[in-house]
């Protein structure tokens, strides 16, 4: 290699160590390659400290999906299915029933994916208290995600106060259970007016949710970008936004992900990330 080239691989490698993990990673590879390499081995299971794995290397978009299966006639088979594939693919996480949760767990037990579980789902109207239970339970058995359902018929009856509590309420109870728990809530927007969905956005916020999100799946629409685009307006920065339902090609995530989405909730994933 010609002192030229050295030189101006030092430059790119020293720029890009003060950026993040995940960039910096990405332009070690491309030195390597520009440099001569034809192959790269790397650790297919989680790195040792300090160290990097295939999941560092993966496509941004396939770390930003949540691997879901919900459906009611999901099986064990399913499940397994589904970790198989996300520790592939190198997905976020997966999103599956509540019953399912210590078994994906030990799936994924010496892998990057997250796991991630729902309360209150599919239709967000069950108790408070039993909410908050859910949430409890699923972080003793391992989950490092909860997808929540806010109570729909509250909201649009206007007992803000009430929502904001239930969401409150599970959150705490999630948080409480175990360190750096992910909450999410539901809005179900297709079955929200704008208003209610900037209103539903402002108390998940308030009672200290992490992310909102647009659907459950099990209504009668699922993302949209306009729906993402005004939550993104709400929230801004300071929490994320899951864009789910409906979900199926890489176009119609990219589409999400431009509008505001920070994360990807699909069960089509592998074609999502398909290149």
């Amino acid at each position: 290699m010609k002192k030229a080239q050295r030189d101006a691989i030092a430059v790119r490698l020293k720029a890009s160590a003060a950026a993040p993990r995940d960039g910096y990673i990405q332009d070690v590879l491309r030195c390597m390659v520009d440099a001569g390499a034809c192959r790269i081995g790397m650790r297919s299971d989680r790195p040792l400290a300090g160290g990097v794995g295939a999941c560092d290397l993966a496509s941004p978009l396939a770390r930003m999906i949540d691997h879901t299966v919900l459906a009611p006639q999901a099986s064990e088979a399913d499940i397994k299915a589904l970790c198989r594939e996300a520790v592939h693919h190198c997905f976020a996480s997966v999103c599956i029933p509540p019953c399912y949760v210590p078994l994906a767990v030990a799936q994924l037990r010496d892998s990057d994916v997250r796991v991630c579980t729902v309360a209150g789902f599919p239709h967000g109207n069950s108790h408070t208290d039993v909410k908050a239970a859910e949430a409890e339970r699923a972080v003793h058995d391992g989950v490092s995600e909860i997808d929540m359902v806010l109570n729909v018929g509250l909201l649009k009856g206007g007992q803000y106060e009430a929502v904001e509590q239930d969401i409150r309420a599970t959150t705490t109870a999630a948080k409480a259970a175990g360190s750096n728990v992910v909450v999410k809530v539901i809005l179900e927007c297709a079955l929200l007016t704008n208003e209610e969905k900037v209103i539903a956005c402002i108390l998940a916020q308030n009672a200290g949710a992490d992310f909102v999100k647009t659907s459950t799946g099990f209504a009668k629409g699922g993302a949209t970008l306009a729906d993402v685009a005004l939550m993104h307006r709400v929230v801004g920065k300071k929490m994320g936004i899951k864009a789910a339902g409906g979900i199926r090609t890489r176009e119609q995530a990219m589409g999400l992900i431009e509008h505001g989405a920070t994360r990807i909730g699909a069960s089509a994933s592998v074609a999502i990330v398909a290149i």
